[in-house]
């Protein structure tokens, strides 16, 4: 079968297309289609257009209505988006598994009538379009085939794939777009918008991520964490137990329901290694745990254990960097 033009769903993050929308047109660009497209909405729409021509883009289809930054994105931008499917007919709609990207792929599943599947690691396109998804906490692979209903919507997982740029990339032709905005959508406007302050690397592009659980025994113990992150010139991760206790925010939690990282190197201290968790940080080419408890499952993934008790390890692992020139 071949496969027609393949979109992607281009979110904006402080005015560039977001890392997941660049993943994405990677993975767009290895399945054989007529064509790879992106679809952006936002104000700053424009500005992204050279990135996403750079990853594979041949067309964006873009609308700079300041709506989709003044009201909830999902209901307007499923509604341009149904509108532009139904005109052009894509085979397939990619989705970053984000917060705006689930809202707007659910919503667009239900306008046309089509199946979406979520929690998405890879896809082929062959005979028929597969998906490639893991259940019971990674432990299980399953492949699923769309029917003949199309559009195809799929939800990738961040860091599914790694993001290049197209080895001929070239300016993307711009389609503008008549943003479609009901007046029911007009009800729930954003007020305000703040951006956390954070100095290092983001978590999801840390070649270096120190974690911690409730091995820590305290909020407190965070502030060592951060030290030994910084010397290693990384970034610091959380087990979904310490942000629901309130030790840290919830931009910190790495697993399922957090952040999907793929570091270089990923410390544990303190994480007994619950499939919540371990989803989320697998990836990562070397796994370091720290458990005072010698049969944590976060073991069996480890590359290197210590048994130990985190803080005195995490303080002589400080002591000793500190003492390192450079």
């Amino acid at each position: 079968m071949a496969l027609g033009a393949v979109w992607v769903f281009a979110e904006l993050s402080q005015g560039r297309a977001a890392t997941g929308a660049l993943e994405l047109l990677t993975k767009a660009r290895s399945l054989g289609a007529t064509a790879v497209e992106a679809v952006c909405f936002g104000p700053e729409a424009g500005d992204a257009v050279a990135e996403l021509g750079r990853h594979g883009a041949t067309t964006v289809h873009l609308s700079a209505d300041a709506a989709f930054a003044e009201l909830l994105l999902g209901g307007p931008a499923a509604d341009t988006l149904a509108a532009l499917a139904t005109e052009h007919r894509p085979d397939l709609i990619l989705f970053a598994a984000t917060h705006a990207g689930r809202d707007v792929a659910g919503r667009l599943a239900a306008k046309l009538d089509v199946p979406v599947i979520a929690n998405g690691l890879d896809i082929e396109a062959g005979d028929a379009i597969t998906v490639t998804t893991a259940i019971f906490g990674a432990t299980q692979v399953v492949r699923t085939e769309f029917g003949a209903r199309r559009p195809a919507l799929a939800l990738f997982r961040p860091k599914s794939v790694p993001a290049s740029e197209a080895p001929a990339g070239v300016a993307p032709r711009v389609v503008e777009v008549q943003a479609v905005i009901r007046e029911c959508h007009r009800r729930a406007r954003v007020l305000e918008r703040s951006t956390e302050v954070t100095a290092g690397p983001r978590l999801e592009d840390a070649e270096v991520v120190v974690s911690g659980g409730r091995g820590l025994q305290g909020p407190g113990s965070f502030e060592l964490l951060r030290e030994v992150a910084e010397l290693l010139h990384g970034a610091v991760g959380a087990s979904r137990a310490v942000v629901d206790a309130g030790w840290v925010p919830y931009s910190l939690q790495v697993g399922q329901t957090g952040k999907t990282v793929k570091p270089t190197v990923y410390i544990a201290c303190g994480i007994s290694g619950a499939m919540q968790h371990t989803v989320g940080m697998r990836g990562a080419q070397t796994i370091v745990a720290i458990n005072k408890d010698p049969q944590a499952p976060i073991f069996k993934l480890a590359d290197l254990g210590i048994v130990g008790d985190a803080l005195t390890v995490l303080r002589q692992l400080r002591d000793e960097l500190r003492s390192r020139p450079g």
